[in-house]
């Protein structure tokens, strides 16, 4: 049986084959890699589906350089202690770095627990059913989970779009969500050396109606990037990459180098 239900009736799929088959026949078929595509040409919207092929292959090879792992580790720490077992959902798995550490660290403290992935971009799935043989993956939209209400124990989104009131209604009541955050500082000197007037980031009050808020942790370091593609991939995912001008695009393209801050908030929280 699979943790997912049919977008189009909300019933339960099961595994037949290479199909997703629901009690009123409504059928999905599972790529070669063994992800299954649940995402509704009405969930679509009218903009391009997440990140595409080459978006998702930068960000796959910065990731595995290491920058991130820090965060990486704090986030499977967090896992780890807030989950005794059940299920978990990754939304807005992208191409599977944090999902595979994820999945790698509950196998080595023997916590028993189906993991789950989703994410709108089916390039950034593909990656992932790759990596993650392990995983249930589907393409599908964080704003319509295709999983059934309360059937979650804990819920991962690191840097999705929040979907307050999905997020809670797929988890089971006192189910964890962890969300990872950028903090005031993260990318200062990058922004700095890319726009005129810089921003430190906005840090939201943590209280987030329906939940229960645990716990922070600020997770703060220094990167070193040694080339101009590792920079570039860095800063295309950020939310600055898609309103960033050609004069401020010229500057990203000329740092052959750079020193900058990674800083992060990583929330804990319970279903009320």
């Amino acid at each position: 049986m699979s943790i997912f239900v049919c977008p189009v009736c909300g019933e339960r799929l099961e595994i037949s084959g290479n199909s997703y088959i629901c009690p009123k026949r409504h059928s999905f078929d599972k790529a070669k890699s063994g992800y299954v595509n649940l995402l509704l040409s009405k969930h679509m919207g009218k903009t391009v589906h997440g990140d595409n092929k080459l978006m998702v292959q930068a960000r796959r090879r910065f990731l595995d350089k290491g920058y991130y792992k820090p965060l990486c580790d704090a986030l499977c720490d967090a896992v780890a202690e807030n989950l005794e077992g059940g299920a978990i959902i990754d939304a807005g798995c992208g191409e599977g770095y944090y999902t595979s550490a994820i999945i790698d660290r509950l196998k080595s403290q023997d916590i028993a627990a189906k993991v789950c992935g989703i994410d709108i971009s089916k390039a950034a799935v593909e990656y992932c059913a790759k990596r993650c043989r392990e995983a249930e993956l589907a393409v599908a939209s964080v704003f319509h989970i295709p999983a059934a209400d309360s059937s979650c124990d804990m819920l991962v989104t690191l840097f999705a779009p929040y979907c307050g009131e999905e997020f809670r209604r797929v988890l089971k009541k006192d189910g964890v969500m962890i969300m990872a955050i950028p903090s005031a500082d993260h990318l200062w000197e990058l922004k700095q050396a890319v726009y005129d007037t810089p921003y430190r980031n906005e840090v939201k009050p943590y209280e987030l109606e329906g939940f229960t808020f645990v716990s922070a942790k600020r997770v703060t370091y220094t990167m070193e990037l040694g080339s101009s593609e590792d920079i570039t991939a860095l800063f295309s995912m950020t939310p600055y990459y898609y309103r960033t001008g050609r004069e401020q695009q010229e500057r990203l393209a000329e740092l052959q180098q750079l020193t900058t801050k990674a800083d992060f908030e990583l929330l804990v929280y319970r279903n009320n």
